[in-house]
């Protein structure tokens, strides 16, 4: 690689040709001490992987090690260092010092660390390492403390700077750096770098005060060559090259809010104009918070919208406009609510009023819900840096349940290291614009700083197998839980100053640049809807259901891998001449092997290592084995323990006289390998066996209105089959009765795989009637083992032809683009297993045969032969 290259630049070209895979498989120490509430997403994997890869491997790394993490904003940093500080527990790390620029951000971050309590911990309620419990302990510095422990001093960048150039008793010195090993973790990063900036806009107070917080980080930092200084940040300003250039051996990893907000991690920021007055404008965003709260009570989601009310330059001015918003509410009247509902004819103001109609929500139910939601009491003001900690936490827990606030009035104060999933709207009550040469100003540069943070997104989802944390239902216009995916931000209508905005969030990737999206519709053919088929025919499929496992009365009931292997250390030495006449001479004693059950060894030796392995508490283990009675049974039965086998290899002498200590370290050893088998194997849900049949016209849409983004890497999504550019795909599908619906506005490959059946038809026809093929995005079917849900693209539908008893085929289709064939390739061997595992109904068989087919992937130009020779096998029509 060329030696001009920065570090981020070298790991992403590693990375992508797979070079970092083996360290994605993260160890348990980081896994099972984190808490699982907070599942480790892809690209903080990546992250993490990268980070084991430097320490352990990378050849060109810098000592000291000094690192960033540019992660956006919401992409869960606090849970990547909690991450980073269990990797370097195990290297040895036990005291870290973690500052921030502000003091409000703190408070909330000594809870993700410290309280248990918290909805935000991020760790296990038990730390364990090597079998032993580790303690998380804040300190003020790092004398005298256990060693055992992550130690962690919270502060300030300002403070830190004083702790250590006026130091006082009890408080942390630049001596303790020299041989402590000490860990620094800089959130919200940017701000340490105030030096390495151009300071020419800064006064000479700032310049010294900045300059010298800087230089106090660094001194203490390399003080000891062990020290690790690692540092996170959404913002860093590369476009200044002296910051460029001091990183560009540092950036270990990027992930920006463009890529966070395309794998659908955020919400869709939609910016409401309107020409109403400011007071107006805010009961329209609390009127439409309402309408949010009540779409999720109705899908039983337990979500509290909050509004965060922004003024624009001072406390007063936010004091001022909470004081107003708690008038308007008090004196809330039908015409008020009125003179909203006729502000917005066709958007959606007008969904929630169509929502509170069919709802039965008259105005007066209204205003006494919003009234009560909205009250005095349910507000907050946080305007300060002296707010008190219970204030400072309150903001900071707005989602938990016990915490009523739905309105928080603001000037400045939560555009940085605030952590909030459930704001929905953010109101600007300020009508000014500060942009200078035909560019956005400081101002609307904070203002989308804090439409990126409100844009986290609030985990949910109505179906089992949904992503609790991506968006569901962008394509889905009509879907009303799409406005629990949605940030609206309310401001006057002035189209410089939504310009001016438009283009700061595109710039941060809060927004898409220059996103055309397009409304379509589809519907059945009324031909199609006349026929035999979609009036009485029959579509299967099957459900997933919780995995009760009271079937499971053994271990080999979870999984078939019970042996374990054991090498028994010799502790002899061995001497070897280097050759002897042309051969190598080996006098190693030989070793043997020895099979040992588990349930054999010593009772009180296999509980002593049970014991030490927080997997095996009985409460546990009776998740796993409903059936077990008791940790005894367990130990000594022979469904469970008994059907372990060792294959122990040692020297003779030591297999004959196995040590106690030697049975403890193999008990140890395979229960360890054990819990890890028995947890990944056993499964929540499944898929049943048994596909029912549903009516197609009650099952299948007539018609679907989707929003579509157009303008990506495949050309064709977006257009129309019968309008394509594209001579080899395009087909009018209205003029062909075996094609469901009247268009396919598809894939690439889905619009190959449409035109496959096209050339197969005449053949298919010979041998069959009432072929009709279905673009499905409704039925899904559920992978037998584990209960993972597919959707497969395409389903075809034939019925034999000239047969006493017919015969029909439901035969399921997935096109696949190539860059998704491995990813995707259980959903590949799910549907191979269907046609000889699935169930139907016996008194359906009494009258006609149904026969259904899973498909492998097709794919124009991977797989297409080996797709064309097993569905014309599965069909039996003859190969042209």
């Amino acid at each position: 690689m060329s030696n001009s290259q920065t570090l981020v630049e070298k790991l992403n070209a590693s990375s992508g040709l797979g070079f970092l895979n083996q360290y994605k498989n993260l160890p348990d120490y980081i896994l099972k001490n984190l808490n699982r509430k907070f599942a480790i997403r892809e690209y903080q994997k990546e992250a993490i992987a990268r980070f084991i890869y430097y320490l352990s491997d990378y050849p060109d790394k810098q000592i000291p090690y000094h690192l960033l993490f540019n992660m956006a904003t919401g992409s869960g940093k606090t849970l990547l260092i909690a991450s980073n500080i269990l990797y370097l527990y195990e290297l040895g790390y036990r005291n870290f010092i973690f500052f921030v620029n502000s003091v409000n951000i703190i408070e909330k971050t000594k809870a993700n660390f410290l309280d248990k309590s918290s909805s935000k911990y991020l760790f296990a309620q038990k730390i364990i390492f090597n079998h032993n419990q580790v303690y998380i302990n804040e300190t003020d510095n790092f004398e005298g403390i256990n060693q055992d422990n992550i130690n962690i001093l919270f502060t300030t960048v300002q403070g830190l700077h004083i702790k250590l150039n006026n130091p006082q008793e009890n408080s942390i010195t630049f001596e303790e750096f020299e041989d402590k090993k000490i860990v620094f973790l800089s959130d919200e990063a940017h701000h340490i770098n105030a030096l390495t900036k151009n300071l020419a806009k800064m006064t000479k107070k700032e310049k010294i005060q900045k300059a010298s917080w800087e230089k106090t980080i660094n001194k203490a930092f390399k003080s000891d060559n062990q020290n690790i200084m690692l540092e996170y940040t959404a913002t860093i300003d590369l476009s200044n090259e002296a910051i460029r250039n001091k990183y560009k051996d540092k950036i270990i990893c990027q992930y920006n809010l463009k890529e966070f907000r395309e794998n659908k991690f955020s919400k869709d920021v939609k910016i409401i104009r309107s020409d109403l007055k400011i007071a107006e404008r805010v009961l329209q965003a609390v009127i439409l918070s309402q309408y949010k709260r009540k779409i999720a009570e109705k899908y039983k989601i337990p979500l509290k919208p909050v509004i965060l009310i922004k003024s624009q330059k001072t406390i007063a001015q936010s004091e001022k406009a909470q004081k107003n918003f708690n008038e308007i509410i008090t004196n809330l009247k039908n015409e008020d609510i009125e003179k909203i509902e006729k502000s917005d004819n066709n958007g959606i103001i007008k969904k929630a009023f169509d929502f509170f109609k069919a709802e039965k929500i008259t105005y007066q139910n209204l205003i006494i819900e919003l009234k009560e939601d909205f009250s005095e009491e349910k507000c907050i003001g946080v305007n300060s840096k002296d707010d008190s900690i219970q204030k400072q936490i309150k903001v900071n827990t707005l989602e938990e349940e016990n915490n009523e606030t739905r309105v928080i009035f603001t000037v400045n104060m939560l555009n940085e290291g605030w952590d909030v999933l459930n704001l929905y709207d953010i109101v600007r009550l300020y009508e000014t614009r500060d942009s200078r040469y035909k560019k956005a100003g400081k101002t609307t540069m904070a203002e989308a700083q804090l439409i990126g943070r409100g844009a986290r997104y609030y985990p949910f989802k109505t179906e089992q197998d949904q992503d609790i944390f991506k968006r569901k239902y962008d394509n889905e216009i009509n879907n009303e839980l799409r406005i629990l995916e949605q940030l609206h931000y309310h401001s006057l209508n002035d189209s410089k100053y939504i310009s001016e905005l438009t283009d700061e969030l595109e710039k941060t990737g809060i927004i898409p640049e220059n996103e055309k999206r397009k409304i379509v519709t589809v519907s059945i053919k009324d031909k199609i809807k006349k026929t035999e088929f979609w009036q009485n025919g029959l579509i299967f499929y099957n459900q997933q259901k919780i995995n009760n496992r009271k079937h499971i009365k053994s271990i080999s009931d979870i999984t078939k891998e019970t042996i374990f292997k054991y090498k028994l250390r010799t502790n002899k030495t061995t001497e070897e001449s280097a050759f002897k006449n042309g051969k190598k001479e080996n006098k190693q004693e030989e070793t043997k092997i020895k099979s040992v059950k588990l349930n054999k060894i010593e009772k009180h030796i296999n509980r002593k290592a049970l014991d030490k392995i927080n997997f095996y508490q009985f409460y546990n283990l009776k998740q796993f084995f409903p059936n077990l009675n008791s940790i005894g049974q367990f130990l000594t039965s022979d469904n469970y323990l008994g059907e372990i086998n060792i294959e122990i290899s040692g020297l003779k002498e030591q297999l004959n006289n196995l040590a106690n200590q030697d049975k403890y370290e193999i008990a140890l050893n395979v229960f360890e390998k054990l819990s890890k088998k028995i947890e990944t194997s056993a499964t929540q849900y499944i898929g049943t066996k048994k596909f029912k049949e549903h009516s197609v016209c009650n099952t299948v849409d007539e018609t679907k209105t989707s929003e579509i983004l157009i303008g990506g890497e495949d050309k064709e999504f977006g257009r129309a089959m019968s309008k394509t550019k594209n001579d080899d795909l395009r087909l009018c599908l209205n003029k062909h009765d075996w094609y469901m619906y009247d268009e396919n506005y598809g894939t690439s490959e889905e619009k190959h795989l449409i035109k496959f059946i096209h050339q197969a038809i005449e053949n298919l026809e010979k041998k069959y009637d009432n072929i009709y093929l279905l673009r499905n995005e409704k039925i899904k079917i559920y992978k037998f083992e584990n209960g993972k849900a597919l959707k497969p693209d395409f389903i075809l539908f034939l019925t034999e032809k000239n047969t006493n008893k017919p015969l029909s085929f439901q035969i399921f289709i997935e096109p696949k683009g190539t860059h998704l064939l491995e990813t995707d390739k259980w959903k590949e061997d799910f549907l191979k297993q269907i046609q000889n595992e699935c169930e139907i109904s016996p008194y359906l068989l009494q009258t006609k045969e149904y026969k259904l087919i899973g498909l492998p992937f097709y794919n124009e130009q991977k797989t297409k032969k080996n797709f064309k020779k097993i569905f014309n096998k599965s069909l039996k029509i003859k190969s042209e």
